[in-house]
């Protein structure tokens, strides 16, 4: 499927969509929620296969969603996980979400709830570790490196504190669910000190290329920026 305004996004997030739709493969005829949708761009882009459902809590962000495809855009939580048939989905999507979240526990359960016997949940979440290279080789800020270290939140500057959480807990909020697939993300990218090549065109794919070459290697997972979960009910 092609990836329409990819160009739209700032380079590092450019990077970890083209990641990510690879490590999903090509969708096609699923029913997919996509839960933390932000401004749609993932609902949109799956949206041209796919019958897509996106909730999001932000009136702000969903006011200026891309929305080339028809897909239906739900302004809520997980109230609206609540209300929603039991079986209701083949794929759900929840990226870079559960970390700000409340009720986290709860809405892992939702998802079981809601997906299809065999149905994919596709988790994108930080990597602790990553953060802490983050903090001492691009920021130099041990202070924030040393309180990740010893258990403590980071902060964003666009969504607050990031309540961090392992892999494995996704298996002990809900034990049903099975880990398939783990991937890495953003390996290489943020340390790469050269903002201007970032926006080099012909750069950006040999990154990505080498970026999907290591995604299965656990080595490189320990020291990614993301990892992206593959969750089978």
């Amino acid at each position: 499927m092609a990836i329409h305004n990819i160009d739209k996004l700032q380079p590092w997030e450019a990077l970890l969509k083209k990641i990510a739709f690879a490590q999903l493969g090509n969708i096609k005829r699923k029913r997919i929620l996509d839960f933390g949708s932000g401004t749609g761009f993932t609902a949109n882009y799956l949206a041209q296969d796919n019958e897509v459902v996106a909730i999001e809590p932000s009136e702000e962000a969903v006011k200026d969603r891309y929305c080339d495809y028809e897909y239906q855009q739900i302004v809520g939580s997980i109230n609206i996980l609540r209300k929603m048939e039991n079986e209701s989905f083949d794929i759900i999507l929840c990226h870079n979400v559960l970390e700000y979240a409340d009720g986290r526990e709860e809405i892992v359960n939702e998802f079981y709830r809601l997906l299809k016997p065999e149905g994919i949940l596709s988790i994108i979440k930080h990597n602790k570790q990553g953060r802490v290279m983050q903090m001492v080789v691009l920021l130099n800020d041990f202070e924030k490196a040393h309180m990740l270290l010893d258990g403590k939140d980071g902060t964003t500057s666009n969504y607050g504190t990031i309540h961090y959480y392992d892999d494995s807990d996704l298996i002990y909020w809900c034990k049903e669910f099975k880990i398939c697939e783990t991937y890495g993300i953003r390996t290489f990218w943020d340390l790469q000190q050269n903002q201007d090549i970032h926006k080099d065109v012909e750069w950006q794919e040999k990154m990505v290329e080498i970026e999907l070459r290591v995604a299965h290697i656990k080595e490189f997972q320990d020291i990614a920026f993301f990892h992206h979960l593959i969750l089978k009910k």
